[in-house]
């Protein structure tokens, strides 16, 4: 029997609970929603298990509360396919008096909230799932955590284990619970069933309208391509079409693109938009990414031996993993990450953003002596351009590698640590 792998979402979800009457569960289908729900919960229904969806649903219109009855906090899976509950377990809410009632845990395809009269403002909190990070999964050690480079250590050390080639199958196989228990070979075909899937069926189920697969497939593969880019929707539509023989506008590609954030498999980067010393201009588009970077792979048609050979794509989908795993390690901090741009073409790939104001600054690079140079190069001479007067100083400087034998601080205080150390 499969053995459950603590997620970082564990621990949030039980702070949730304690200050909310219902937490609602979102996130991309197979990352673990439901089980993870199933860890803290009490008593479950299965608003779809085929032998009793029929009467669920009788019930959900005529006498919901009666789905609601048993012990807390109790979970209600697949709770959108009878959006009447939303009123019955606010109501709930509402005469019960006490918090920690409810978990909602549903498909990717969002509720029809039109028959929702309340939006359950100071009920209800929310909780994203992602796929799992590599600390999860078990293959980071965790020797570095990213709360701890806030505190600005002067030293600190971690032994990584991971080579490239290791880098380069996690990366095919992504952060998918279930193809973490799996042989290899079984599990990297999982993406590609996953991508089938949101080219088939998903993308069209979001809000049932029917999409075009193949313009599907176009449009994934031209995002693919962009990955950690801000490429317009122009850019994308100019890609498509110069294998389509229809043609196409924005607004639909636009439509598109919506139609995969609904169902989470795209994760843009928002700006971040710090206190210059100079007027120098913000570049304020979103940074493209998927949501995990086994859907990438998946969308080239691609294997770990193809990203060996091509350093540079393989570069792309690795920044797209680290990306989601500082996500994970993030909120579990109550951060945010950010990409940072302006018009001199200073990048960073990544920016740690606390809710208390604290920030930290990272590039990401798969590693080598002159790629870890360039890469601090580049953080330093953002971090001089920041106005300090206005706001902090950044906690820490650190390159994110894929490959390397140790987590370290250089003399010049940037700290260099594998992804196979990190964690939350």
């Amino acid at each position: 029997m499969e053995e459950y792998k603590k997620r970082i979402a564990d621990k949030i979800l039980e702070k949730k609970l304690k200050g909310k009457g219902a937490v609602l569960i979102q996130g991309p289908k197979w990352c673990g929603k439901t089980t993870t729900a199933e860890q803290i919960s009490n008593s479950v229904l299965y608003m779809a298990k085929p032998e009793d969806k029929s009467q669920n649903l009788t019930l959900a219109d005529i006498n919901p509360s009666l789905l609601l009855e048993g012990d807390i906090p109790r979970l209600i899976d697949e709770w959108q396919i009878a959006p009447k509950l939303w009123d019955a377990i606010r109501f709930e809410i509402d005469h019960r008096h006490e918090e920690g009632q409810f978990i909602l845990t549903g498909s990717s395809v969002p509720a029809n909230m039109g028959d929702v009269t309340h939006t359950g403002t100071g009920r209800f909190a929310w909780l994203l799932m992602r796929p799992m990070s590599l600390y999860e999964s078990g293959e980071s050690n965790g020797s570095i955590s990213l709360e701890d480079l806030f505190k600005t250590p002067d030293n600190i050390s971690g032994i990584n284990k991971l080579e490239l080639s290791d880098i380069a199958y996690l990366t095919c196989r992504g952060g998918w619970p279930r193809s973490t228990f799996m042989d290899k070979d079984i599990a990297l075909e999982q993406a590609f069933d996953y991508y089938d899937a949101i080219v088939q069926s998903d993308i069209s189920r979001v809000d049932n309208i029917t999409r075009n697969p193949e313009r599907v497939k176009r449009l994934m593969k031209s995002y693919a391509r962009n990955l950690g880019t801000q490429a317009s929707n122009e850019t994308l539509r100019n890609d498509i079409i110069a294998n389509d023989s229809v043609s196409l506008d924005t607004d639909t590609v636009l439509s598109y693109i919506n139609a995969l954030k609904k169902i989470f498999v795209i994760e843009e980067s928002p700006a971040w938009n710090p206190n210059l010393r100079s007027k120098t201009a913000i570049r304020s588009s979103d940074t493209r990414y998927f949501v995990d970077p086994s859907i990438a792979a998946a969308t080239l048609g691609i294997g770990p031996n193809d990203l060996i050979k091509d350093l540079n794509t393989f570069g792309l989908l690795f920044e797209c993993l680290c990306i989601r795993d500082l996500r994970v390690y993030a909120e579990s901090i109550n951060g945010n990450v950010y990409h940072y741009r302006d018009a001199n073409d200073l990048e960073c790939d990544a920016v740690i953003h606390l809710r208390n104001g604290a920030y930290g600054l990272i590039e990401i690079k798969l590693g080598g002596d002159h790629l870890i140079e360039e890469g601090a190069k580049n953080l330093k001479r953002l971090q001089d351009k920041i106005d300090t007067e206005k706001m902090s100083n950044p906690s820490f400087l650190m390159i994110l590698t894929a490959i390397g034998n140790y987590a370290y601080r250089r003399e010049d205080g940037v700290y260099v640590v594998p992804i196979g150390c990190l964690k939350d």
